[in-house]
């Protein structure tokens, strides 16, 4: 025997699950209806207020540009800078990581070469200083202007065109690596180190293992013991820092939906800056996966210290300008005489 329901019982239940199912449909387009606000309010913190400032290979305005037929994206290059501005670092926004990258999207590859923050600079146009100097420099005498200012320096510096510049607040790479859930990292030394003035306290084993945001951070920055480890070379620090983006990299391509980037885009928005058109960057987020490059190669340097300053092999350096201007599809910069600008150890070619 069938059992039969009553018609406003059935129509009522009809009636309770569409109201549900309303709600959930008014529920998830509210909420990425939030999440593009919240993608558009951090895209307006992020990226350039106003037109980019050009970069150092944009045709002169007198020159007429060519129309452009539709073509794959092109190479970028990168200057991307991390600042400390913790309460307790005298908040005097040296860059401890400067880094180049070239990235190359038809062949999804890019290149990186860190920068030693003690690197001696001998700019023709400023007084000689490392090369954590010149972001604070040009950010004192007027923050809007310090990253398009920066940005040409380095260019004009090691004559490679650079099309965008990115700085990134330390603290907020700690917050990025707890919002992806923790890096899994290769420890390559034993790091121990405490300052009480900014609360540094760094206390890591070798080995492979699950890091939080914090313990990325101080993996990041270690260069000295003072708790009985191991000191720290440039070369060392420079390969953690490629460490630690290339995880960072894989683990936002992995993200499958929008729910995903919400306490992302809450993070980059507060502590990241740059001159990348707000467009180009939405693009950008929006074709992540694609632009994503699936080998990123890092380009060593030998360096040397004289006190108070970082020498670096005039060879290394030569190799590492050119390698990413040729990912960029540039040809090498013939006249680049780097011993000009940088204090550089003697290549083994021009010792007699």
């Amino acid at each position: 025997m069938k059992l039969k329901f009553p018609k406003t019982k059935l129509r009522r239940t009809m009636l309770g699950v569409g109201v549900f199912l309303c709600i959930v449909v008014i529920g998830v387009a509210a909420y990425a209806g939030y999440l593009v606000y919240k993608t558009d309010s951090a895209l307006n913190q992020i990226a350039a207020p106003n037109d980019p400032s050009p970069s150092a290979s944009a045709p002169a305005a007198s020159e007429e540009p060519e129309p452009e037929a539709e073509e794959s994206p092109r190479a970028i290059t990168f200057l991307l800078a991390g600042v400390d501005s913790r309460s307790g670092s005298g908040g005097t926004l040296n860059t401890d990581v400067l880094m180049l990258a070239s990235l190359n999207p038809q062949t999804h590859t890019a290149k990186i070469v860190s920068l030693p923050r003690d690197m001696h600079l001998k700019p023709k146009t400023l007084e000689d200083h490392k090369a954590n100097y010149y972001y604070a420099y040009f950010y004192n005498k007027d923050k809007e202007t310090a990253i398009a200012n920066t940005k040409n320096f380095y260019s004009e510096l090691f004559q490679l065109p650079i099309d965008y510049m990115a700085v990134i607040n330390f603290e907020g790479l700690s917050q990025l690596v707890d919002a992806l859930g923790g890096l899994t990292i290769d420890v390559d030394m034993d790091m121990k180190y405490r300052d009480n003035a900014d609360g540094t306290n760094i206390d890591l084993k070798k080995g492979v293992q699950e890091l939080s945001g914090k313990e990325v951070l101080d993996f990041v920055r270690y260069r000295k013991s003072n708790g009985g480890t191991g000191q720290s070379s440039d070369i060392e620090r420079n390969g953690r820092q490629q460490q630690v983006i290339s995880q960072i990299v894989g683990k936002l391509a992995s993200f499958k939906g929008v729910a995903q980037w919400d306490d992302v885009i809450d993070i980059v928005g507060d502590n990241v800056r740059s001159d990348i058109p707000k467009s180009e960057l939405r693009d950008w987020i929006l074709n992540f996966g694609s632009m994503k490059p699936d080998v990123i190669q890092s380009i060593p340097l030998e360096t040397r210290w004289e006190s108070p300053y970082i020498l670096v092999d005039e060879d290394d350096l030569n190799e590492a300008i050119t390698s990413l201007r040729s990912e960029a599809g540039l040809p090498p910069a013939i006249d680049l005489k780097l011993a000009d600008v940088v204090s550089v150890d003697p290549s083994s070619d021009s010792v007699q």
